[in-house]
């Protein structure tokens, strides 16, 4: 029984790891300039793909564009624990969750001098890994579990502008898919995969200083989304669902509110860019559960325009999210141990650092391939597990010294992004 549960509390996690993505479980960044140039586009203008990170840059758009590419997302993630083990061996394993195919579509058209009306289909945000093909000789350590949540959003939105300003508006449709499943002494627990619809807004703005300064403000809202049964049916495992001690009680897991700021300056053929973005991760339900603060993301751009091509550089940083609860006594250190071993183990967002290139070519009067590269270095963290270890071999989570084990995470990633560019 101690056993299952600690599976079923690791399973948890499922609902909001990092796979495809670089600030918690979002992209840095949607379509090849903004992955190119760190993730910006609050101020600068990228096209038809501005639409989901201020709507009110598509004021800026001359005629119609339509752009379609995607990203092809390899993250690499370990997981190395001796908790669950026999005393003196431990579990490694790399997640076989190791390629993603994320999509994007957008269109911008104006209507007339002062409207544009864009429409958009983004992955935006997931997770996953995958353990199943865990080692036998690790004896379960790392519970052979398996994750996957998606986010996809569709996004119609209108932009005015006049002069030097613009404003825009967007609404949000989301639609998610999660699931999670993991194997105990007793079999396999899971309930299959869960889908929902949530809805929110986005709103934008923009003012030309000069005809070479931009500054732009935009608010993401928060997106409520429920999957039945899947966070429930794992917490009770644990005894800490609604038929338990009821720390977890519900299936929801919101994407977080975003606040983003940003400047964008052009001087001859370069253009330097800067977005600042704090993600609230906080307040969103399911995240806020499972302790994690809100976010500071920084991202930095150039890029180099010539007759027919460009080139771009990148720099984007926002520091890990999850906090650390401490180590105490009794069932109080074990609950946060396992609330820090399931974050490690399958909310890899651990990453803070991503360097990024990219570049565009035409290929024609009216049609651009674009490309970009994201690398995010390696990261390592590393948490207490001797509660969780003393409750399985001993039934006291004091039994043995609460940093007796750990367990270790090892995060990087690559993303590749390519997309072409339709204007007519």
């Amino acid at each position: 029984m101690k056993f299952t549960r600690v599976f079923a509390f690791m399973a948890l996690a499922g609902m909001a790891g990092s796979a495809f993505a670089t600030n918690g479980d979002n992209l840095i960044g949607l379509g090849a300039q903004s992955r190119a140039l760190g993730g910006t586009g609050t101020a600068a203008f990228f096209g038809s793909e501005n639409a989901l990170t201020n709507p009110a840059l598509l004021g800026k758009m001359q005629g119609t564009e339509f752009a379609i590419g995607g990203t092809v997302f390899m993250p690499d993630v370990k997981a190395t624990s001796n908790v669950a083990t026999p005393p003196g061996t431990s579990a490694s394993a790399t997640s076989d969750a190791d390629l993603s195919v994320i999509p994007e579509v957008s269109l911008a058209t104006r209507i007339n001098d002062n409207l544009t009306f864009g429409l958009g289909m983004y992955g935006t945000a997931g997770m996953g890994v995958d353990y199943r093909g865990e080692d036998p000789l690790n004896n379960g350590g790392l519970f052979q579990a398996y994750t996957n949540l998606q986010l996809m959003k569709f996004v119609p939105s209108l932009a005015y502008n006049n002069g030097a300003f613009g404003v825009g508006a967007a609404a949000v449709i989301q639609y998610g898919a999660l699931d999670m499943n993991y194997v105990t002494p007793g079999g396999t627990v899971g309930d299959g995969t869960a889908t929902d619809l949530g809805f929110g807004f986005n709103l934008g703005g923009y003012y030309d200083v000069t005809k070479d300064l931009t500054v732009g403000l935009a608010y993401q809202s928060e997106i409520g989304m429920n999957y039945d049964h899947q966070l429930t049916i794992a917490a009770d495992g644990f005894g800490v669902g609604p038929n338990g001690m009821g720390v977890i009680t519900s299936n929801d897991l919101a994407q977080p509110a975003e606040i983003k700021a940003g400047v964008a300056y052009t001087m001859g053929p370069w253009m330097f860019t800067g977005d600042y973005k704090r993600i609230m991760w906080s307040d969103a339900d399911g995240y806020k559960d499972f302790n994690w603060d809100d976010q500071d993301v920084f991202g930095l751009g150039v890029k180099y325009s010539a007759n027919g091509w460009w080139v771009g550089v990148g720099f984007n940083h926002g520091d890990d999210p999850i906090q650390v609860l401490p180590n105490a006594s009794g069932m109080t250190g074990y609950a946060n141990q396992a609330i820090n071993m399931f974050n490690n183990h399958f909310f890899p967002a651990v990453v803070e650092d991503h360097l990024t290139v990219g570049g565009g070519v035409s290929l024609g009067k009216n049609t651009m391939l674009e490309g970009a590269l994201v690398y995010a270095d390696e990261t390592s963290k590393t948490i207490d597990t001797g509660s969780i270890s003393g409750l399985l071999g001993a039934g006291n989570p004091d039994a043995f010294p609460a940093n007796a084990t750990t367990h270790t995470v090892d995060h990087s990633q690559l993303g590749i992004t390519v997309s072409v560019r339709m204007n007519f």
